[in-house]
């Protein structure tokens, strides 16, 4: 199992550490609802060093990234981020990743830490185009600093005006004493705040001077568990529960990031099912009667047929109320249709919803 750069600091926290994507990882320190709060209202940091990054350089850069991605990157401009997926060739995903746009042929590409050998291998049999691809995965760690009060209690770290940065966007720049590091206005999260890309050899240093800075703020490491439940009142997908091989990005909800302005792998496939529509559909649900939805529950109709399967599930630390997401034959999948989460053999009732589930 693989360690991040800052292993020993989460065992030094009491971190409960479980093995997550071949890495050593905080599941939680606290409690996942403790960390959960501290994002939504002040500001938490997680570790999540595990996460993949290429860098992709050279004329074709573009032309390579525009193949093999579902969105349309040609509307980048540096300082620019866009969030895409990976079409596998048969109507599935390989990964979802992030682009950024770090010059006219120059990218950063951001992929899931599970599928960072398979996205690698999967852009490099593409790349006939003489793209010059680096993996620099193990030489990067990530910090996702998030919270509505990330900004503020970051910003005596770094000369670049963090309020000011858009969604979305990012720079380079001196931060916590460190030069060259990116700072991108992303996160996983849906309160805000930033993620923090920096060399392994000093991720040390950076992580002692963000607690530092964040102290007055009451800022806390956060676990991967309220990274998931956060994620999860947001409706953002995670790979290998709601999106996957097998799930193509029209029928996850994912048609926004998929642009019929240029051809790329599966183009045509995807076009096919945007036109004439697919039999299955990711939705979101709220329970309406007691229950926690988990991960492959059956979802079933009023009659006990089962019309799909749970891929997220859990009771909302915010809300109070058990949420999940699942795919579901489309004609259940309309907002506000009955369908019941089986729990137990037991049909649980519960509706579709609208995402995200968190209202700020």
């Amino acid at each position: 199992m693989k360690n991040t750069a800052l292993t020993e600091v989460h065992i030094g926290l009491g971190a409960k550490m479980v093995p997550f994507a071949g890495y050593n990882m905080p599941v939680q320190y606290e409690g996942v609802n403790i960390e959960h709060e501290t994002v939504r209202n002040g500001v938490g940091v997680f570790d999540v060093s595990h996460m993949g990054e290429f860098i992709l350089k050279g004329e074709n850069a573009l032309a390579l990234i525009q193949k093999v991605c579902s969105n349309d990157a040609s509307v980048l401009v540096d300082g620019k981020a866009q969030y895409s997926c990976l079409p596998n060739g048969k109507g599935g995903i390989v990964d979802d990743l992030i682009i950024y746009r770090v010059a006219q042929d120059e990218y950063f590409l951001v992929v899931n830490a599970s599928n960072i050998e398979k996205d690698w291998n999967w852009i490099s049999s593409h790349n006939d185009l003489g793209v010059e691809m680096t993996n620099v995965s193990d030489a990067y760690s990530l910090l996702a600093i998030q919270g509505p009060k990330a900004a503020e209690a970051m910003q005596s770290l770094t000369d670049i005006s963090l309020s000011d940065m858009v969604y979305y966007t990012f720079q380079k720049g001196k931060f916590a004493g460190k030069e060259e590091v990116m700072i991108s206005a992303t996160g996983y999260t849906g309160s805000g705040g930033f993620e923090i890309y920096v060399k392994n050899e000093d991720v040390q240093e950076v992580w002692d001077a963000v607690f530092a800075a964040g102290a007055s703020f009451g800022i806390k490491p956060i676990g991967l568990a309220a990274r998931d439940t956060l994620r999860l009142e947001m409706g953002f997908c995670l790979y290998g529960n709601d999106i996957d091989d097998t799930t193509s990005p029209i029928e996850a909800g994912l048609g926004w990031i998929t642009k019929f302005t240029k051809d790329f792998i599966d183009a045509d496939v995807l076009k096919a099912q945007k036109e004439n529509g697919v039999s299955r559909k990711l939705v979101a649900f709220e329970m309406i009667d007691r229950g926690i939805p988990r991960h492959d529950y059956p979802i079933v109709d009023a009659a006990g047929n089962v019309i799909g399967k749970v891929t997220s599930g859990t009771m909302s630390p915010s809300m109070k109320v058990g949420i999940g997401l699942g795919y579901v034959t489309t004609e259940h999948a309309a907002l506000e249709s009955e369908i019941y989460i089986s729990i137990r053999d037991k049909g649980v009732k519960a509706k579709v919803v609208k995402l995200p589930f968190y209202k700020k």
